[in-house]
Parts: C-alpha cells; sequence; structure tokens
C-alpha cells in the first residue's frame, strides 16, 4: 500500500493480533496504518470518525488511539537516546561516588590532621558514607530511568459495613 492509497476501499477492519496473554500487539500493518492515518489527519485536519471510516478502524476511538500510538513510535527514537544520555551520565557519576568510597579519608581539625594514640592519622568514615548514600541515590535515579522498580503491592484485609441511616433494619425484611 502507498502513500497515495488512502481511498477507503485500500483499508479494511483488520483483526488485531494477540500476545500469549490475549493481550493486543501492534503488527506492522497496524503500525504502518497508524502512521499513514496520523500523517492524513495531520495534513487534512478531519474527525476522527472520518480518520476510521478511511483508515478501516472500528470506531472514532480506536482511531484515536492508533494516531496516539503513530505519535509516541516518532518520539521513540528521541526518547531512547534521552534515556541512553541520562544513564550515561549516572554512570559518571556512580563511579566518581565509587572512587570517593574507596578513597582512605582522614579526620581534619582546625587544617590539621588529627593523630591518634599510636601516631597514625584517625580515619573518617563520613565522606565514605555520604559517597554511599549518593552511589545509593543514583543507583535509585538509574532504576527510575529504566522502568525497574515494581509498583508497590497494597492489600487490604477486612471488610465494609454498610449502615442506612433513617432506615429502621426491621423494615429491610
Amino acid at each position: 500500500m502507498t502513500a497515495n492509497d488512502d481511498t477507503p476501499d485500500n483499508y479494511e477492519h483488520r483483526e488485531r493480533p494477540r500476545d500469549g496473554r490475549n493481550r493486543f500487539v501492534r503488527s506492522m500493518d497496524n503500525v504502518r496504518r497508524d502512521a499513514e492515518a496520523a500523517a492524513y489527519w495531520a495534513e487534512h485536519r478531519c474527525t476522527y470518525q472520518e480518520i476510521a471510516d478511511r483508515f478501516g478502524y472500528y470506531d472514532r476511538s480506536q482511531a484515536w488511539r492508533g494516531i496516539q500510538a503513530a505519535k509516541r513510535d516518532v518520539a521513540l527514537p528521541a526518547v531512547t537516546k534521552l534515556r541512553q544520555t541520562e544513564a550515561e551520565q549516572l554512570d559518571a557519576l556512580y563511579l566518581m561516588a565509587l572512587e570517593i568510597i574507596e578513597r582512605n579519608h582522614v579526620v581534619v581539625s582546625h587544617g590539621h590532621i588529627v593523630y591518634g594514640d599510636d601516631g597514625k592519622p584517625l580515619p573518617d568514615d563520613g565522606p565514605r558514607l555520604q559517597a554511599i548514600q549518593t552511589a545509593l541515590r543514583i543507583r535509585d535515579q538509574y532504576q527510575n530511568l529504566h522502568g525497574l522498580k515494581q509498583p508497590a503491592k497494597v492489600e487490604h484485609t477486612g471488610g465494609v459495613k454498610f449502615e442506612i441511616v433513617g432506615v429502621d433494619p426491621q423494615d429491610l425484611t
């Protein structure tokens, strides 16, 4: 199908393929149709019902969803590049935090190193602990960026008691 073949006779209602869990998935035909419908809609600014009729969608809401999917498809390479750039920056920051964690830090007071009774500089764990917290925050950001966090599952037990005000329970039986 070429870009000029946009007459209603060239499109028919297409079955939407499903995955193993019986959820709808987008086929390459549907991706192409969504892109053509979005281009047509952008050029002609017609109604979604007209798009549905012309491109073989079942109804105007499916036409709208197809155009929205085409918009996401266009933005996907840019979003992927942005995620990659952000991930590289987070990786660099994480490496800096690891370098700080691995360094030996000594206690400094009034510009002078503080020595212990044995004559050795006293170790300062403060910078290392701060770097560990920073590294954990960076990992958290990385997980958010890539959608690796699972949503919290909330379970509720118990019952619900309904009370009808102004009605005698005896009258309900």
